[in-house]
């Protein structure tokens, strides 16, 4: 198993080892329950369906709880698949959790970011502003943004105001600085996509 589902809880520091003061993200990881184990012969691939966040079978329709039947007769707020190349050992109903981690263990972790709403260019693209002082008229307009005659339009892509926020991100080598077992708790030095109760996923990276 090489990802997990969790939520983001907030931010706080603890002192490592050789008295640093080190700024971590909380994060509640699993527990997860397999809903699905996808192989190449059923479904030309290898990959397992996760569920998190249990939710009353009563509240689920019809077709979605006739699927989760065989995790147990339990609903999920969240159903995720990820790729996997070792699902031989896994079968719908078995628990996966915060046990597949370490404390140094380097992790991906995806979320998505916080909303911005509608934005300029100097906040969503980090524009320089124009003088504020001799008569200038130009203070943070994005400024010419055509062309002459050719090719005579906008360029597609060009950066220009507009939402910002609310995509998906992912921060890459982020080490494990403690773990709390009791509390399925994840603690990782650095920041963490998305606002505090946003959903995560944790990746394994294989580095140390």
């Amino acid at each position: 198993m090489s990802a997990i589902l969790g939520r983001k809880i907030g931010m706080t520091n603890v002192f490592s080892s050789d008295g640093k003061l080190v700024p971590v993200t909380v994060l509640q990881v699993g527990p997860c329950v397999v809903t699905q184990v996808k192989t190449t012969e059923t479904d030309g691939y290898t990959a397992l369906q996760l569920g998190f966040d249990e939710k009353p079978v009563e509240k689920l329709n019809k077709p979605v709880a006739g699927h989760l039947k065989k995790a147990g007769d339990k609903g999920f707020r969240v159903l995720r698949e990820f790729r996997s190349d070792d699902v031989e050992k896994m079968e719908a109903g078995m628990t996966v959790g915060i046990d597949m981690f370490t404390v140094g263990d380097k992790v991906n972790i995806s979320g998505i970011s916080k909303g911005r709403g509608f934005q300029g260019t100097i906040k969503r693209h980090g524009f320089s502003r124009g003088p504020e002082t001799h008569g200038s008229r130009n203070h943070r307009a994005p400024g010419s943004i055509g062309n002459s005659a050719w090719p005579g339009k906008v360029i597609k892509g060009k950066k220009m105001p507009g939402h910002m926020g609310v995509d998906k991100k992912t921060i890459k080598n982020l080490t494990i600085v403690d773990i709390k077992h009791e509390d399925n708790l994840l603690l990782v030095k650095g920041p963490v996509p998305g606002c505090k109760t946003g959903l995560i996923e944790v990746h394994q990276t294989g580095a140390k």
